[in-house]
């Protein structure tokens, strides 16, 4: 589960709720002090919310970069269906071609980042429509599905979430996964959004990063630039696999010394740098 410095947006950023041709989607709005260059839209990953990029958020907004980072359907405070087949990957991938238009895509285009499921998400839209992208960035975000722990633990979740309340799946994941030093206060805001997840979310969600097929050659076809990101370490998908996809597309590729899966929470300075050098050079 990532774990952000705090929920509190820095004072660029607002939480709104950004409305689109699918939906209302609650968002973090960061904007810059001396006017925009062009914007960036972040998705979170599984389990995640828009405050996974909150110490993100500062630093690039005063290199210039309208922020928005969003909360996907069924993801904390976005509302989502009940059903399964509401979080198909496709469904998820129109979302973001909706949530690229209402930023203004169709007039300038956006630089598209996902961290972990939301990369696989944020691949899907690409391929779908790469018009209205400026590029692509893929942070903690492997070529096709998770390592085999992961899809053990994923499966695990999936069968407690059919099972159990979300309060009751909380209190099991605590004693798995105790509270870290890096935890907020006492977890209650981790706690407060993992119970508004929607449960039909996670597990349809969980299933697609357990059967994601390898599309890279799918994306390397695509004339859109990329720019691969991860830590120096990965439980999720190996550093090594990221390092092959990287290759394969022919992307820029960083990593971010001292950090592992979330970057972004890790070393945000660091990451907010590699982040402003891509974008500045498309």
């Amino acid at each position: 589960m990532s774990r952000p410095p705090t929920f509190t947006p820095p004072p660029c950023a607002r939480a709104r709720t950004l409305r689109t041709a699918r939906g209302d989607f609650a968002v973090l709005d960061a904007l810059p002090p001396d006017g925009t260059r062009s914007t960036a839209l972040l998705l979170p990953g599984y389990t995640g919310s828009k405050e996974d990029f909150i110490a993100l958020l500062e630093p690039l907004a005063d290199a210039g970069f309208r922020v928005v980072s969003v909360d996907g359907r069924g993801q904390f405070e976005t509302e989502g269906g009940d059903r399964p087949e509401d979080y198909a990957q496709g469904e998820l991938a129109r979302d973001v071609l909706a949530l690229a238009e209402a930023l203004g895509a169709g007039q300038s285009p956006v630089h598209l980042l996902g961290h972990s499921l939301g990369g696989q998400v944020a691949r899907a839209a690409v391929l779908l429509d790469a018009s209205p992208f400026r590029s692509l960035t893929l942070m903690s975000s492997g070529p096709a599905e998770v390592a085999p722990g992961q899809r053990d633990r994923i499966k695990m979740l999936g069968d407690a979430l059919r099972t159990l309340s979300m309060a009751q799946v909380w209190e099991a994941m605590r004693v798995l996964d105790p509270p870290q030093d890096a935890d907020i206060g006492d977890g209650e805001d981790l706690r407060r959004r993992w119970l508004r997840h929607s449960p039909a979310q996670l597990v349809a969600t969980g299933a697609q990063l357990s059967a994601e097929p390898d599309r890279v050659a799918e994306l390397a076809a695509v004339p859109l630039p990329v720019h691969v990101v991860s830590g120096e370490s990965d439980d999720v998908w190996p550093v090594e696999l990221l390092d092959d996809m990287a290759r394969r597309l022919g992307a820029r590729r960083t990593t971010v010394i001292g950090a592992e899966h979330s970057p972004n929470t890790a070393r945000p300075v660091e990451t907010a740098a590699a982040l402003v050098s891509f974008w500045d050079s498309h």
